[in-house]
């Protein structure tokens, strides 16, 4: 099974890149991020005529998640709230940011992580509240089912997935509270499948469309693949397609696909 995650930064907007990648690309489960478009409206054709079911959760303009899968998926979940909650998770899931669906023996999560904007702003204190409260969430599935997690967490976990981390500690998606709020979620047994196969630094996901950020490899790597520990022993590769970053009118994200 191959699956991919991708943030296209508005699915309208990308319906070609997205599409012709996934004509040039044998992937199973297509995991997709930002896709700002309420339910109603979502381009479902589009997708369903390249032989895919299409599940989406879907907000007008901003975030969105959708899972586009071979196979029928069951078992979906939107948001947090049907495993914690409303009293929990209610609020949060306001923004439409979580989805999840079974195939086979796995259950695929698909997460678009808050950003932050700046670390002196409410945002960013909603993104470390949200990551505590996806630790819950993620412990509870992990009980029943093999995890696939995978979205933009819009978090550099380590210094060798930014092109130049000297003072990105202050910034977010790379500060010491950000990190540890991510770290503690994956205690719960979450594996980096990209780690398993590429060591070294200078692989990122997203370049900034502004000063030269892709053509001076100027990026970061903050959209992944966490596998539980049987899933993790199973997968094969994972790698970072960046042609579609270099496409036309592209995401500011490429996407990421692992096989197991």
């Amino acid at each position: 099974m191959k699956v991919a995650t991708w943030n296209v930064n508005s699915i309208r907007m990308r319906i070609d890149a997205v599409t012709n990648w996934l004509t040039l690309n044998d992937i199973d489960v297509v995991c997709l991020q930002e896709t700002k478009v309420i339910d109603k409206d979502f381009p479902l054709s589009h997708f369903e005529s390249l032989g895919y079911h299409v599940y989406i959760h879907g907000q007008k303009s901003y975030n969105g998640v959708a899972i586009f899968s071979r196979q029928p998926m069951t078992d979906l979940y939107m948001g947090f709230s049907p495993i914690l909650g409303t009293v929990i998770a209610q609020e949060l899931d306001e923004q439409k940011r979580v989805i999840s669906g079974v195939i086979d023996d796995v259950r695929i999560v698909n997460l678009y992580v808050p950003n932050g904007a700046d670390v002196t702003s409410d945002k960013y204190t909603y993104k470390l509240t949200w990551l505590g409260i996806l630790k819950e969430y993620l412990t509870r599935l992990k009980a029943s089912a093999q995890l696939c997690v995978c979205g933009d967490f819009n978090i550099a976990l380590e210094d060798r997935d930014i092109y130049n981390p000297k003072g990105k500690e202050k910034s977010v998606m790379a500060t010491p509270a950000e990190r540890n709020a991510l770290s503690s979620v994956l205690e719960i047994g979450l594996q980096d499948a990209f780690r398993k196969f590429t060591s070294e630094g200078g692989h990122y996901t997203w370049w900034d469309y502004r000063a030269g950020g892709l053509k001076y490899n100027r990026g970061w790597r903050i959209d992944h693949h966490y596998l539980t520990p049987e899933l993790y022993e199973r997968a094969k590769n994972c790698v970072i397609d960046k042609q579609p970053r270099e496409g036309d009118k592209p995401s500011d994200h490429t996407p990421v696909i692992v096989q197991f």
